[in-house]
């Protein structure tokens, strides 16, 4: 089983290449797992309770902890929306916020493409 992990706009691009190559290292490690190990351990990636098929990515480098919000479409698609490194034990509302509102985006831009006769037909 191969997932294809695609980026939603910019957001994540910003904010991994802030990053330094070390804690790059580890994204790229989980990702690579994400793409090939068939049943991925909840402490890479985990469902949002109370969201709509929202998702986070967990990343731990050292003592910081990471997570980057995504959604699955077409069964291994992975989609990619924003990313924070967490300081508290609760997600920052402003971020979950932004990842839903990056995921209804892309939805819904799917759709109109769909509709235009893009991809999806």
């Amino acid at each position: 089983m191969e997932r294809e992990i695609r980026f939603y706009g910019t957001h994540f691009v910003d904010f991994y290449v802030q990053q330094t190559v070390k804690v790059q290292q580890k994204i790229e490690f989980v990702f690579k797992l994400i793409q090939t190990v068939k049943m991925v351990p909840e402490r890479f990636l985990k469902h949002l309770t109370g969201t709509d098929g929202l998702y986070e990515i967990r990343v731990e480098c050292g003592s910081n902890i990471f997570r980057i919000f995504c959604c699955f479409d077409c069964g291994n698609l992975i989609v990619l929306f924003n990313a924070f490194q967490k300081k508290t034990q609760k997600t920052p509302k402003q971020e979950l916020s932004l990842a839903e509102k990056l995921m209804n985006e892309y939805f819904s831009e799917k759709e109109k493409n769909k509709f235009a006769g893009g991809k999806g037909r």
